[in-house]
């Protein structure tokens, strides 16, 4: 299957585009994830486990976070990608959050991040290195996909949003658009203010 990498120039952060690709069926994240731990920088990617992300708007609200966080200088993990996984968690626990929304060896549905922080960082050799290297289906970056992929109860759990319906953006199992919205607007903010403190 063709490569479905989107790279996405964000309004406010016209030099530094961002490569996102999702992938199910993910067949060596042990590798991926050693690759991690070990410092190749070679894989420095934000590798995110997919079932705990609701929608496109959730995965940008954590890049946002996090390139601010890299452009001002105050970054809490050990770059700009490791802080994207981490900018998905409400808390500040860095141990936690990559427990939680970071690859793992059990991981079978992946979102991939790169963000071009040098100008050899382009589309084409990000979707030539992933093609190489993550054994997996590519699939669209939409909410209808994630919808598919998201594990609400777990999101849920890891926000805790216990109270709220458990619908993801996508519309499953009949919950109103009104529901998924006020999760997403709930997990959000949490990202949102976690800085805050």
């Amino acid at each position: 299957m063709a490569s479905t990498l989107e790279t996405i120039g964000l309004p406010h952060l016209p030099s530094l585009p961002v490569h996102v690709a999702l992938y199910r069926d993910v067949q060596n994240a042990p590798f991926l994830r050693q690759q991690l731990i070990s410092g190749n920088s070679d894989f420095e990617y934000a590798f995110i486990d997919a079932s705990m992300v609701l929608s496109r708007a959730h995965v940008f609200s954590a890049i946002f976070r996090a390139v601010n966080d890299y452009l001002s200088e105050r970054l809490k993990s050990r770059n700009v990608h490791s802080e994207i996984v981490f900018s998905f968690s409400p808390t500040n626990n860095i141990a936690d959050s990559f427990r939680k929304f970071g690859i793992s060896d059990s991981t079978k549905d992946l979102l991939v991040v790169k963000l071009s922080t040098s100008p050899e960082i382009t589309h084409d050799s990000v979707a030539a290195h992933l093609a190489q290297s993550v054994e997996g289906s590519p699939m669209p970056f939409n909410d209808e996909t994630l919808s598919e992929i998201a594990d609400v109860a777990k999101i849920k759990k890891a926000y805790k949003l216990g109270a709220l319906p458990s619908a993801p953006v996508g519309q499953v199992n009949g919950a109103s658009n009104a529901e998924a919205l006020r999760l997403e607007n709930s997990v959000i903010g949490a990202i949102a203010l976690r800085g805050a403190t």
